[in-house]
């Protein structure tokens, strides 16, 4: 069966002379993301991404920290910039974390990193959140002051709302106390009001962050709906599922054009909207993910756009 890509067209959707530059920003500061299995299946990061790109190293529960430490060298020596996950509720305390914040620093020169708190409400330690992680004040002490931290326009299946509006206000009031370089990586996302409202009321409650939308690259329906449902995606599945039609359409690929036409778009309209960049999760694997953005890159809308925050 045929599968069909779509590359990114403008033409499909002219955005404004505005939106243009917005998304050039928004693709210029583009990370993606790898587990240390599909890392193995790569052979040249470098092959794919441009050099300088961040690719966040997952941690699944029952993972081998040494396997994040070697993902994370692979990465160095290919030319990204790793940043390492820190599930706080799988690491067993502060010396196990200050043990793996001393690796990264010593074997690998890490000095970003994204906390989170890890699913579920199994605590390995005695971190039970993300919070609590950056309290310990260890990521500092180890050189580490870029830091990444969850965000969801959606909500969590873990957390109530209220919990996880205030726990991004007690992040902004930590990044400013300490003077970290922190900013906000969210969950991915099939509807751009649902994030467009999330960003206004978060800012509007106090958030100063920058935050980096989470896009799902090139994948077929199919396989996003599998990963929507495992994420705690809820209400934009409603996007995805009037996609489905038939069987056919399930194995069609959906890119995230009209995700970053949306957002980009909106920029243009509400220039104090904090999305700053995109995070694009591989779910079709990293050669389409890849494959999607130099296609939007040489569309001519990401040259040159400079540094993001």
């Amino acid at each position: 069966m045929v599968i069909a890509f779509n590359a990114f067209d403008t033409a499909a959707a002219p955005p404004t002379t505005a939106s243009l530059a917005e998304i050039a920003l928004l693709l210029a500061g583009a990370s993606s993301e790898t587990t240390p299995r599909q890392a193995s299946g790569i052979d040249d990061f470098a092959a794919l991404l441009p050099l300088g790109t961040r690719v966040n190293v997952t941690f699944l529960p029952g993972a081998d920290v040494s396997e994040t430490i070697l993902t994370a060298k692979r990465l160095k020596a290919d030319g990204m910039v790793p940043v390492p996950h820190l599930p706080a509720r799988f690491i067993a305390g502060p010396r196990a974390l200050d043990a793996l914040l001393a690796r990264l620093a010593d074997e690998v020169a890490v000095d970003e990193v994204m906390v989170v708190a890890g699913g579920g409400r199994q605590v390995a330690g005695a971190f039970d959140d993300s919070m609590q992680l950056l309290a310990s004040g260890l990521l500092p002490a180890h050189g580490i002051r870029r830091i990444a931290v969850a965000g969801h326009p959606e909500g969590s299946p873990d957390i109530p709302p209220g919990d996880a509006r205030d726990a991004l206000l007690w992040k902004n009031d930590f990044a400013a106390r300490h003077d970290l370089d922190m900013y906000v990586v969210t969950q991915f996302s099939f509807d751009a009001d649902v994030v467009i409202d999330w960003e206004r009321e978060m800012r509007a409650a106090g958030n100063v962050l920058p935050i980096h939308l989470g896009l799902a690259g090139p994948a077929s329906v199919k396989t996003l709906l599998t990963y929507a449902k495992t994420c705690g995606v809820g209400p934009s599945l409603r996007v995805l599922t009037r996609q489905m039609g038939n069987l056919t359409r399930l194995l069609t690929v959906r890119t995230p054009d009209e995700m970053l036409r949306r957002i980009a778009r909106h920029k243009a309209d509400d220039p104090d909207c904090l999305i700053r960049a995109v995070h694009v999760f591989p779910f079709g694997g990293m050669a389409k993910t890849a494959a999607w953005l130099a296609d939007a890159r040489a569309a001519g809308i990401g040259q040159d756009a400079g540094a993001v925050a």
